[in-house]
């Protein structure tokens, strides 16, 4: 089975990925951890990509879909796999269509984690105030707001694009982690059968 986790951040993708590799045993497919590995490696491509990162440029949408297309090919992804991060526009979900389709394989089913931003802004602000105001440079309102701001231009409008082939299934992703976790069990196992 091949799942895509999409939401914006804060939503509990990560966290929820980690679960159904830990329950299912397909792994997560994060386009980060990807690129790195494939420059570590010294593939072809990890070359190519060592090179981009280099200039400071953006990796192009067709380099991370060879990328992903190398590591789908692995065998723990014979199963499937959880797409963390990826895609990210419908270019990006379009290619990764014809990747799997040239394997005879598909996306199976989109779980987007429904939360709520101004949740999600008070939870930063709370590990900020527990953590005595020394947090992560990244974890702060302001970024926050900045990543919200681009996951709903330019992320958000896929949800149109995998809800008109009917694969998007919406989770309460402000409920606790295993109210969650067995929301996307069920339609999980509903999706297997």
């Amino acid at each position: 089975m091949n799942i895509v986790l999409f939401g914006p951040p804060g939503a509990g993708k990560g966290t929820q990925a980690k679960i159904l590799t830990q329950t299912y045993g397909w792994p997560q497919l994060s386009t980060g951890e990807m690129l790195r590995a494939a420059v570590k490696a010294g593939t072809d491509l990890g070359k190519k990509v060592d090179a981009i990162l280099a200039k400071g440029d953006l990796v192009p949408d067709d380099v991370v879909i060879g990328i992903i297309g190398e590591r789908y090919d692995q065998p723990d992804c014979r199963s499937g796999a959880i797409f963390d991060g990826f895609p990210r526009t419908i270019p990006q979900a379009q290619a990764l269509d014809t990747m799997l389709a040239d394997r005879k394989r598909r996306i199976d089913v989109v779980l987007e984690l429904k939360v709520n931003d101004a949740v999600l802004l008070q939870r930063v602000e709370q590990r900020i105030k527990d953590s005595g105001g020394v947090a992560r440079a990244d974890d702060n309102p302001e970024t926050l707001k900045n990543r919200l701001e681009v996951y709903y231009k330019n992320t958000a409008p896929l949800l149109d694009y995998y809800r008109k082939q009917g694969k998007v299934v919406t989770v309460d992703g402000m409920a606790s982690i295993g109210t969650v976790t067995a929301a996307i069990a069920k339609t999980v196992e509903a999706k297997k059968s």
